[in-house]
């Protein structure tokens, strides 16, 4: 796969882009991501890139022409269409169903503003899609455009060493992760739950869906809602809120 980053800040782009996963995706072969500088399609001196909004207020909007020319560079650059998207604070919300559907695609553009925003007609007449990472501002559209790299890069087949890591992420099924667990086995922040070191498979399959379950209801409920639970999950849910609610009230149901 390959991701074009329109970008005022090229070399923030390129250093997250080295390390990690997305540097191992790129190192063998399975991402691609590059970067492009509407400054350098700037006419001017200056290399100017923005200018006040008409009907005034404050601070300054990308102009057209700079990210015009540099969306087109990139696109000519290769025969292989390209999807384009502008990180925003008004897009739609980032979803991990979001990214694995990007993650199938063969190109992708990303746009990063800075300043006030974009003029308006670069996104009606430019852009295919706005992607917001969260209801907040950001100064730029670069650290946004690096989580979707990295959200991106670890779903490429081989660029994660055990595949089932990423078919085990939290939101990949619709529900939160389960907890996790690692050496020591006592230790004075705990003890590792005995079911983990049982070796029944099949018991430490079903704690970990229970746990699954039992975490989205407390922390994201809204996610269980929208997901598609079996029999077998309801059941594991409510055995987890019937042990929840026993250690609160202290083994009282």
């Amino acid at each position: 796969m390959r991701i074009d980053v329109i970008t005022l800040f090229p070399e923030f782009i390129e250093s997250c882009a080295l390390v990690g996963v997305v540097g191992r995706a790129q190192s063998r072969g399975l991402l691609q991501v590059n970067t492009c500088n509407p400054r350098d399609f700037a006419t001017d001196n200056h290399r100017t890139v923005d200018s006040r909004p008409f009907g005034g207020g404050p601070g300054m909007l990308m102009a057209i022409a700079p990210l015009r020319d540099a969306l087109a560079s990139v696109q000519q650059d290769s025969a292989q269409p390209a999807h384009v998207v502008c990180m925003s604070p008004q897009g739609s919300r980032l979803t991990q169903q979001r990214v694995m559907e990007l993650a199938r695609l063969d190109r992708l553009v990303l746009v990063c503003g800075r300043y006030e925003g974009i003029d308006e007609r670069v996104l009606e007449h430019l852009v295919d899609e706005e992607l917001s990472v969260g209801d907040y501002v950001l100064s730029g559209g670069e650290l946004a455009a690096a989580i979707v790299i990295d959200a991106i890069g670890r779903l490429q087949d081989g660029a994660l060493n055990d595949a089932l890591s990423a078919e085990q992420d939290s939101f990949n099924a619709g529900l939160l992760d389960c907890p996790h667990y690692t050496r020591p086995v006592e230790d004075e922040l705990g003890a590792v739950p005995q079911v983990l070191l049982s070796g029944d498979h099949e018991s430490i399959r079903r704690w970990r869906r229970k746990q699954a379950l039992g975490r989205t209801w407390l922390r994201r409920p809204e996610l269980l809602m929208r997901a598609q639970l079996s029999a077998s999950d309801r059941a594991l849910l409510e055995e987890f809120r019937r042990e929840y609610r026993a250690a609160r009230t202290g083994g009282a149901l």
